[in-house]
C-alpha cells in the first residue's frame, strides 16, 4: 500500500478524482486530481512525515476531518515502514483518549479542532503533526520537508498493515489490527476482478460518499487504484444541495456510501435532473439499506437493469454475505419484511454457522441464534483487549456479536445485535416495516427501556410527527408505545452515520445495554 500510487501511476492509469473540497494535506492544490499527481503528494506526506521523526514500526494515529486523505496519509505512513491508526474525528472525545491510551502510538497526526475539543489527546504521543495550522508544542505538516528521502520500507505480510477501529454503536469502540495478508490478499484483490456485470469497469465514474477514516475505503483505495476508472468522485459530506452540482457534472455510474448517507442524499433522486441516472450499480456496506431508500435510488436511474449490491460484514472479517436488489424486489410487496436477508455467504471464502448463544451449539436452519463465521480474512486481533478478543474466539470460528438465522435456501437474515436484544421482537425488522409505513420517518430506531419493553424512536427532518401518522403505521403491529421523535442532528451517530444505540438508550431511559453484551 506503501507504493500503490507509484504503480498505478507506472501503469499510466487515466483516472480523474475530483473533490467536493480540497485535501486538508494539500489546502491550495485545487479539488481535481490524476494519479500522478496522488503518487507524488503521498511521496511528498512520507517524507514529511519521516523529516517530522516518524520511523519503521512506529504506530501513527490519525484523526482529522472526514476525507479521502486519511487513506492517502495511511499509504505514505505504510511507505515508511510505520503502521497507521485511522480514529474518526467523530469519536466522543473520552472514547478517542481510551483509543489512544489502548493504542499508544508514537505520532499523532491530527487538527487543531480535534486538540481543540479533545485536549487530553495532545499529551499522550510523544510526537504530535497537524495538517491544518500551527500549533504550539507540534510539528505543521506542511512546514515539513517534503523533499527528502521516503524509501519505501516493506513489511512482512503477516505484520500488522493497519488499525481501524469499529463502529461503536453499542459502547467504546475496538482497534482492529489487520495485515497485508488479511486485507489487501484475501480482501482486495479478491474485490479487485472484472467480475460480468458487478465488476469495475474502465469506463466507469465511480462515487464514493463514505466515512474515510475507518476500514472500508483503505481497501477501497486499493481496488480503485487497481481497477482505474474513468473518474472518481469523493464527497466528504451528506449535504444534497453540496453533492449536487459536483454530481451533476461528473454523473457517477456506479456509487458506494453509507447507509446514512444514502438516506440524506434521497432528495436528489426526485429532481428533474437527478445525478443518478447513469448509475447502473449501487453499493452499501456498514448497515442495511431500508427498503424506501433502495426504491428511490433504483427508480431514479435511467439505467436498464441497476442492481444494488449489499454487503454483510465486520471490520475484523470483511464482507461476510452478498445480497442484490432489483427494481423488481425493490419494489415488491414483501420488501420491507424481507430487508434483512443479506444474501449468502460468500462462496469458498466465508462459512457460517448458527448456535446457541448460551451453549454454544447448532441450531437447526431457520431457528435464530448467535452468527458465528470462518474467513481467512480475519484480523489478527485487537489492540490494547487482547482477552476481548480471545473470548470471541470458538475453536476455528469468530462470533460476530449478531443474532440471525441461516435459511434452508442458504441466504442469512440479521435479526438484532445480540446487546441490542429483546424478547420476542426483532428491532431490526420493526425497524424497517415503521419506515416502510410512515413516508416521512428518515430512521426509525427500537431500543430497550430498563423495565424490558421497546421503546420506539421516529426520525424525521424536523423532528415531528403526526399521531394519526403513528396510529396507521402500527395498528397491525404488535403494541408499540408512542414514539420519541426526534431530528437527525439529535441522534447521537458513529463515524459511519449508524445510531449509537447504546448512548440512545442511556439519553431517554438511563439504561444502555439490553443483552448481555458478551459477545461484543
Amino acid at each position: 500500500m506503501g507504493t500503490l500510487f507509484d504503480e498505478a501511476a507506472a501503469a499510466e492509469a487515466r483516472t480523474v478524482v475530483r473533490l467536493d473540497r480540497p485535501f486538508d494535506i494539500a489546502p491550495r492544490a485545487g479539488t481535481r486530481w490524476t494519479v500522478p499527481e496522488l503518487a507524488a503528494l503521498v511521496r511528498a506526506t512520507a517524507a514529511r512525515l519521516a523529516h517530522a521523526g516518524v520511523r519503521p514500526g512506529d504506530r501513527v494515529a490519525v484523526v482529522k476531518d472526514n476525507h479521502w486523505d486519511y487513506d492517502l496519509l495511511a499509504c505514505a505512513v505504510v511507505r515508511l515502514g510505520a503502521v497507521p491508526a485511522q480514529l474518526s474525528a467523530r469519536l466522543d472525545p473520552a472514547d478517542l483518549v481510551t483509543l489512544l491510551h489502548r493504542l499508544r502510538p508514537a505520532a499523532l497526526v491530527t487538527t487543531s479542532a480535534v486538540l481543540a475539543r479533545c485536549r487530553d489527546a495532545a499529551g499522550i504521543a510523544p510526537l504530535l503533526i497537524t495538517v491544518d495550522t500551527a500549533v504550539p508544542g507540534a510539528a505543521h505538516l506542511a512546514a515539513l520537508d517534503a523533499t527528502g528521502p521516503a524509501t519505501p520500507v516493506r513489511r512482512p505480510v503477516d505484520e500488522p498493515l493497519i488499525v481501524h477501529h469499529t463502529s461503536g454503536t453499542t459502547g467504546v469502540p475496538k482497534l482492529v489490527v489487520h495485515s497485508t495478508r488479511t486485507l489487501v490478499h484475501k480482501l482486495a484483490r479478491f474485490e479487485a476482478v472484472r467480475y460480468p456485470g458487478i465488476g469495475l469497469r474502465r469506463d466507469d465514474v465511480l462515487c464514493n460518499a463514505s466515512a474515510y477514516g475507518h476500514g472500508r475505503t483503505f481497501c477501497w483505495t486499493a481496488v480503485v487504484m487497481a481497477m482505474a476508472p474513468a473518474g472518481i468522485v469523493v464527497l466528504t459530506g451528506d449535504d444534497p444541495d453540496t453533492a449536487d452540482p459536483l454530481l451533476r457534472g461528473c454523473p457517477p455510474t456506479v456509487v458506494e456510501a453509507l447507509p446514512a448517507t444514502y438516506v440524506r442524499l434521497r432528495p436528489l433522486t426526485t429532481r428533474l435532473d437527478n445525478p443518478f441516472r447513469r448509475v447502473r450499480q449501487y453499493i452499501s456496506t456498514y448497515d442495511a439499506v431500508h427498503p424506501p431508500a433502495l426504491r428511490a435510488y433504483l427508480t431514479a436511474s435511467h439505467h436498464a437493469h441497476p442492481v444494488w449490491m449489499q454487503g454483510w460484514g465486520q471490520t475484523e472479517t470483511g464482507p461476510l454475505t452478498f445480497r442484490f436488489h432489483t427494481r423488481r424486489s425493490a419494489l415488491a410487496p414483501d420488501a420491507a419484511s424481507t430487508a434483512r436477508r443479506l444474501g449468502r455467504p460468500v462462496p469458498g471464502r466465508t462459512r457460517l454457522r448458527v448456535v446457541d448463544p448460551d451453549t454454544l451449539r447448532p441450531v437447526p436452519r431457520g431457528r435464530p441464534g448467535l452468527l458465528l463465521v470462518r474467513t481467512a480474512a480475519l484480523a489478527l486481533g485487537y489492540v490494547g483487549e487482547q482477552e476481548r478478543w480471545d473470548a470471541k474466539r470458538v475453536g476455528d470460528w469468530w462470533s460476530t456479536g449478531d443474532v440471525g438465522v441461516h435459511h434452508r435456501d442458504g441466504s442469512v437474515s440479521i435479526l438484532d445485535r445480540e446487546a441490542d436484544t429483546l424478547p420476542g421482537l426483532s428491532c431490526l425488522r420493526t425497524e424497517d416495516l415503521l419506515e416502510h409505513l410512515i413516508p416521512q420517518a428518515l430512521e426509525c430506531v427500537i431500543i430497550g427501556a430498563p423495565d424490558g419493553d421497546p421503546l420506539p424512536v421516529v426520525v424525521t427532518a424536523d423532528g415531528r410527527l403526526a399521531p394519526d401518522a403513528w396510529q396507521r403505521a402500527v395498528e397491525d403491529l404488535p403494541a408499540l408505545p408512542r414514539p420519541t421523535v426526534l431530528a437527525w442532528d439529535e441522534v447521537p451517530r458513529t463515524g459511519t452515520g449508524k445510531v449509537r444505540r447504546a448512548a440512545l438508550a442511556e439519553r431517554l431511559t438511563g439504561a444502555a445495554v439490553t443483552g448481555t453484551g458478551r459477545w461484543t
